[in-house]
């Protein structure tokens, strides 16, 4: 689906995502772009030497206030309302009415306000906590459905950051935070007790003036990198270089520049006695290869007929 987006299309600048996945670059406002620790994934504090921690949650918090602080943050928020608007899609595919709903971390309810009573009953809403135990608090035969950004999301930006960093620095450094590949979550969904699991994937379009534009709604959007091994600053050459190889490499002919969101969705129920469940291994009657005769017998059937 592609969704042209023309806000203020007449102004010229320099200019700099969202939601679930730390996105962005640049260092748009004071203390935004201060580091505790310059690379690695290990920072002050952690709890376990195993623990993978990729990103700089306070600095992300930071950019969370800083967004929501201005003039206008709802301009920002076309994205997460698309995106809420499939995941409750995905609530009304489900022939079942919910007494209870809780949504976690979905902003200025980009779900809720697609829902009604005859689907849910009651919804409440929460931010989102560190560590939170969504698997914990379902009632069993719960479900849950969840939404993310997906490995190929703004490719177009990706690569054209790192072709002139390339030709202007000699090497490249990350400018967008890390992914989760599509094959893990069913991993992680599974190993956080969730069962007849189900995902899928979409992709969004959305058109900009230009590259800076971009950068600009993504740092409006408060989804400026946070990783820990993040650059803090590119120079001006190179990013008036990536804007160059961004509009010839992938520009429209009106001018704009195309952005790919690439939005995983995940569902998963708590386990009740009620669910239907998988056939004992072994307790099959009919082997693959017999299978295959059935063919062969369908097959002689039609020619006798």
């Amino acid at each position: 689906m592609r969704l042209l987006y023309r806000r203020e299309m007449l102004r010229l600048g320099v200019l700099c995502l969202w939601r679930r996945r730390p996105l962005v670059f640049g260092v748009p406002a004071k203390n935004l772009g201060l580091r505790k620790v310059a690379s690695g994934v290990s920072p002050p504090g952690s709890t376990s030497p195993r623990a993978l921690n990729i990103f700089d949650r306070d600095l992300k918090r930071k950019q969370k206030n800083w967004a929501a602080r201005q003039p206008e943050p709802m301009k920002f928020d076309y994205l997460k309302e698309e995106v809420g608007s499939r995941i409750a899609d995905r609530v009304y595919d489900i022939a079942r009415k919910f007494s209870l709903a809780l949504d976690v971390g979905c902003g200025r309810g980009y779900i809720a306000q697609h829902l009604n009573k005859e689907t849910v009953g009651k919804f409440f809403q929460v931010d989102i906590a560190e560590n939170a135990l969504i698997h914990y608090v379902l009632k069993p035969d719960g479900v849950f459905i969840g939404a993310m950004f997906g490995g190929d999301t703004l490719y177009e930006l990706r690569c054209s950051l790192q072709l002139a960093e390339t030709e202007r620095e000699g090497g490249f450094s990350p400018h967008v935070s890390p992914f989760t590949a599509v094959n893990d979550l069913g991993h992680l969904l599974g190993r956080a007790g969730f069962n007849t699991l189900t995902v899928d994937t979409d992709e969004i379009q959305v058109n900009y003036p230009g590259m800076f534009e971009l950068m600009e709604d993504l740092q409006g959007m408060g989804e400026s990198n946070c990783a820990w091994n993040r650059k803090a600053l590119l120079h001006r050459d190179t990013m008036l270089a990536a804007a160059a190889v961004y509009g010839e490499m992938y520009g429209n002919e009106d001018g704009s520049v195309p952005a790919t969101y690439q939005i995983y969705y995940m569902i998963g129920w708590k386990y009740h006695d009620s669910q239907a469940q998988p056939a004992e291994r072994g307790s099959a009657t009919v082997s693959f290869g017999e299978l295959g005769k059935i063919n062969n017998l369908m097959s002689q059937e039609k020619k006798s007929q």
